[in-house]
């Protein structure tokens, strides 16, 4: 069935390439203009009809806004990455009524209760699986407190998944190897969190997420870029309440003054808060210290340092 679903799907991506490299055979033109309420494929520059009585794939209905779509679709929810059966079962609502919205007997409310309990025993079949569901809601509630979108949680269930097929979770904790896949997943997809930001929504310490981080990234050959610390900076001026001014003075800081070598072997979150700290004196929007290590969750002597390396390669007398 999945076979025959992907088969579909490459014969309509195909189709649909032939279509965008046609050629209008009267004038030349590549500028066809499919019509859905006539079913015809007109050239916009001669008015050729190249194509007429066409098949439409779409549906039968007729829908003018999401909500109305979302009642007349006959299909279930997309297969998920974060769910341990990728949302394929079934779940039995907990309403507690029938197909008309009235409420059921007291009777069929005590066999549904005991009906949905064996669905959720028997959704994971072993401990393998069961553990795997552990996982990915433990992923699941990390990247809500994170506040991070729903294609982290999507690449991070992915990464845990090989680690799992690769056997690289024996010996650690899951917990460990799914805080990690979350971290490694933030990284991949630009939305950068500090080992400190995660190790503080997750149960395990951050030298524990750190290590298993390094050992999953070699084995499954992740390629990490090293993180841009002008990714932090919005964040970081958002949560200082600073101005886009100072935004855009911080990333020149970085840029200039990474071109000119000091970046390397630095922390990325702490040469972003020096950064800002630096933006906001010039910018007359001064942040003490403190108040930037605290949003940063570095140190004030990081932030001496790194400002004081910053501002001398600026050219900058403080």
């Amino acid at each position: 069935m999945t076979r025959s679903t992907r088969t579909r799907e490459r014969e309509q991506e195909n189709h649909t390439e032939r279509e965008n490299t046609r050629e209008c055979p009267e004038c030349g033109s590549d500028h066809l203009v499919k019509s859905t309420d006539r079913g015809e494929l007109v050239c916009d520059d001669c008015g050729l009809v190249v194509e007429e009585e066409k098949i439409d794939p779409g549906p039968e209905w007729r829908a003018f806004n999401h909500q109305e779509r979302q009642q007349k679709s006959r299909v279930g929810a997309p297969t998920t990455q974060t769910m341990h059966d990728k949302g394929l079962t079934t779940t039995i609502d907990w309403k507690d009524k029938d197909a008309y919205g009235r409420s059921i007997s007291s009777k069929k409310r005590s066999q549904m209760h005991r009906l949905r309990k064996w669905q959720e025993r028997i959704r994971t079949k072993d401990a393998g699986e069961r553990n795997l569901q552990f996982a990915l809601s433990e992923i699941d509630r990390m990247a809500s407190a994170l506040g991070v979108p729903r294609s982290v949680r999507e690449v991070a269930s992915v990464i845990y998944r090989r680690a799992l097929a690769e056997d690289l979770i024996r010996g650690r904790s899951i917990e460990g190897v799914a805080t990690s896949a979350l971290y490694a997943a933030c990284r991949k997809e630009g939305i950068p969190r500090s080992l400190e930001e995660i190790s503080e929504v997750s149960r395990v310490e951050r030298k524990e997420i750190g290590r298993t981080y390094r050992y999953i990234s070699q084995e499954l050959s992740l390629e990490m870029e090293p993180v841009d610390p002008k990714k932090y900076v919005p964040r970081f001026c958002s949560e200082l309440d600073l101005s886009e001014e100072v935004q855009s003075k911080a990333n020149e800081i970085i840029t200039t003054t990474a071109e000119k070598g000091l970046l390397s072997g630095k922390s990325p979150t702490g040469y972003a808060a020096a950064a800002i700290y630096a933006a906001s004196l010039l910018c007359n929007e001064k942040k003490t210290q403190r108040e930037v290590a605290d949003v940063a969750q570095v140190t004030e002597v990081t932030i001496r340092n790194r400002y004081q390396e910053q501002i001398e390669a600026m050219g900058i007398h403080s």
